[in-house]
């Protein structure tokens, strides 16, 4: 969990947008709908999950829903880990989070 997090926020520095497990062209296409405003950068995300849960972010992702961009927030917060979604063109939370006791 503590090493996920520097290597997570090495990667949201260095790309200034969405971190991705690889590189690739998925990484590519997805830094490209940053930078032509088509998505929010991955640290806007993480800030906005921040300012509503609380915690530490423990692991982020990108998915695509249906041809919907989604950012996946994981965060630890208050003892029980907590995942929440997020439409990465908009921002807006969406239904489906949940929380685990750890």
């Amino acid at each position: 969990m503590h090493v996920f997090l520097p290597c997570l926020l090495a990667a949201v520095l260095l790309l200034g947008g969405p971190a991705m497990a690889s590189d690739g062209p998925d990484q590519d296409r997805a830094r490209r709908a940053v930078e032509q405003g088509l998505m929010l950068p991955l640290r806007d995300i993480i800030a906005r999950a921040q300012a509503e849960l609380g915690g530490e972010v423990v692991e982020a992702e990108l998915e695509d829903e249906r041809g919907v961009p989604v950012y996946e927030i994981k965060l630890l917060t208050r003892g029980r880990l907590v995942k929440a979604r997020y439409d990465a063109r908009t921002g807006v939370r969406l239904a489906g989070g949940e929380g685990k006791k750890r």
